[in-house]
């Protein structure tokens, strides 16, 4: 992430209570910049508690400098995850090239952080609890609002009046949807789905991902520090979004089984583990793309209003440092003000992340088998010599 300024100013005073959807990255990140600014600051969040373990997720550039300031950057340096390498695999397990991962990710070695996405949040939880009031299990079942404030009723019943209403409630916000319509309308599909999940560490790998690829298909293995479970990826092109899947936990097993049905290397067991998953996270590849931000007196944040999608590895800072320009935006300014600053001041930072990946053109997903043979013609000039784990295809000759 290229460095933008981060702006510098006496906090205001006590303003306004304000009510944020979302416990994730974006929401418990804004709730302590809207708090250390005055605001008194209720959190709602669908789910019963924190969402621990998760995907590694990236901290770089800009958001570095966030988090420092949130006083959370020791945490995070302490559960940091020093990945060694990435392996690529072809078709038949062979290895193509074993990289160092910052040559491909753009990070820097001893600065960017990657960590669990639950170690991120329980950290930016554990910033926020004593001064916020955090109410789950819940979440937003209405929103009127008026010029006196935002009347908010609750699916767990009871209502309140906000100052100001934020959806922090990512990539299908149901925040959003009440302000601007249907998903579909902000939704750019960049031609792929993925399924992630869990399963047992069976492979011997250590602070390590090891990917196999044909064209139009990705399955990933991820070790981060724990050497009792990997995280898995299935990753595949697709032609349109599969609408009728994204409800349907079946469906959603039945469509990445079906895609790779012929697959070999260790996608077979991956496939077993799938159906009995508990974890299982699936979703299409895409961004939200929105014309504003905000409405009246509700905006905004991370993933609702500007994913850029996990191709370009920018969610989790992008989230970070729109979380502290809004808030920052709003110092000595009413909402109207405050929420046209945060976005002339933060769009052209967000697009720029965005325009990094076109439909269909992800460099580690070719759809070809000529983009494969093109990327892996990089990645052997990048790598080191092949070595044998996991590497080959497995004793029973998938």
């Amino acid at each position: 992430m290229n460095p933008t300024r981060i702006p510098t100013q006496t906090p205001a005073p006590p303003v306004s209570r304000v009510l944020i959807s979302g416990a994730s990255i974006a929401g418990p990140a804004l709730a302590y910049w809207l708090n250390r600014y005055g605001y008194a600051v209720t959190v709602v969040e669908k789910a019963s508690a924190l969402r621990g373990g998760g995907y590694p997720v990236d901290i770089r550039g800009t958001a570095l400098e966030v988090v420092r300031r949130m006083g959370i950057l020791p945490q995070l340096r302490d559960v940091h995850i020093d990945l060694r390498r990435l392996t690529f695999l072809d078709g038949d397990g062979t290895e193509v090239a074993s990289v160092d991962p910052h040559h491909l990710t753009g990070g820097v070695g001893g600065e960017d952080l990657e960590v669990r996405r639950g170690d991120l949040t329980e950290a930016l939880y554990g910033a926020v609890r004593g001064d916020v009031e955090f109410l789950f299990d819940d979440r937003i079942e209405t929103l009127d609002q008026s010029e006196h404030g935002v009347d908010v009723t609750f699916r767990g019943g009871g209502s309140r009046t906000f100052d100001m209403v934020f959806g922090a409630d990512g990539v299908h916000s149901r925040t959003r949807e009440f302000l601007f319509g249907p998903e579909e309308q902000f939704h750019r599909y960049l031609g792929y789905c993925f399924a992630g999940f869990t399963l047992r560490n069976s492979f011997g790998l250590t602070d390590e991902v090891t990917m196999w690829n044909t064209p139009g298909r990705a399955a990933a293995l991820y070790a981060a520090g724990d050497g009792g479970h990997v995280h898995a990826l299935l990753n595949f092109a697709h032609p349109e979004p599969p609408f009728h899947a994204f409800r349907d936990p079946h469906a959603q097993r039945d469509l990445v089984a079906g895609v790779f049905a012929d697959a070999g290397w260790e996608v077979p067991g991956m496939l077993t583990a799938l159906r009995a998953a508990d974890d299982l996270f699936f979703d299409v590849v895409s961004q939200i793309r929105l014309p504003r931000w905000s409405s009246g007196r509700v905006a905004l944040v991370g993933d609702a209003a500007y994913a850029p999608s996990f191709l370009t590895g920018q969610g989790t800072s992008l989230a970070l440092v729109g979380a502290y320009m809004l808030a920052r935006s709003l110092v000595g300014r009413g909402h109207a003000a405050g929420f046209a600053a945060y976005e002339h001041d933060t769009r052209p930072f967000v697009t720029a992340h965005q325009d990094q990946v076109g439909e269909g053109d992800a460099a580690l997903f070719p759809t070809t088998a000529s983009a494969l043979e093109r990327r892996n013609a990089m990645l052997r000039k990048l790598g080191t010599p092949p070595r044998s784990a996991l590497t080959r295809p497995c004793a029973t000759g998938r």
